[in-house]
């Protein structure tokens, strides 16, 4: 009898021009997952290439840089930049946006039907935030949800837990 193999899940991360932050988190998750055994891949897209007045190339060389000190070879290094379709949100099982503030405005403007069901994370661009540092972060939070896949197999746990209060959290474990 064969072993009946799941279909391989897609998480799709999305930044402003598909160049620095998304393209790291991307690299960096499907290195993890790789080497965990993880039955999930990601992709990664920008929302609005054209305000990429700063891309240069197909990646950020502050993303290569924080890849190399990881040890991380970014087989997508000669990718260029790829614009957000309706079709690639569509195709994710679960979708990321690196920093609300910035994305959120442009998922409505652009996704409206979509702009509530992705998870926004808060992670800064080159202008706002020193590169090793924001890269740093934005390591912790792709670690963060491969570790609640290894332990669930589940994405939208990771939503659920994440938008729970404490208090929210405290709350059911003191009814159990």
């Amino acid at each position: 009898m064969v072993a009946k193999r799941e279909k391989v899940k897609t998480v799709l991360f999305l930044c402003t021009g598909n160049y620095y932050r998304s393209r790291f988190a991307e690299e960096l998750f499907n290195h993890s997952a790789e080497r965990a055994g993880l039955n999930w891949v990601a992709q990664s897209r920008g929302l609005a290439l054209e305000r990429g007045a700063y891309t240069v190339g197909p990646i950020s060389p502050f993303a290569l840089h924080a890849l190399k000190e990881m040890a991380i070879s970014a087989r997508g290094a000669d990718r260029l930049p790829q614009q957000c379709t309706a079709d690639d949100l569509a195709k994710a099982d679960f979708v990321v946006a690196v920093k609300e503030e910035e994305h959120r405005p442009l998922m409505r403007e652009r996704f409206a039907e979509w702009e509530h069901r992705l998870d926004y994370w808060n992670k800064h661009d080159v202008e706002d935030a020193a590169p090793a540092d924001a890269l740093k972060l934005l390591a912790q939070e792709v670690r963060m949800l491969l570790l609640r896949l290894r332990e669930t197999g589940q994405a939208g746990a990771y939503v659920a837990t994440r938008s729970q209060s404490a208090a929210e959290r405290a709350s059911e474990e003191d009814r159990s």
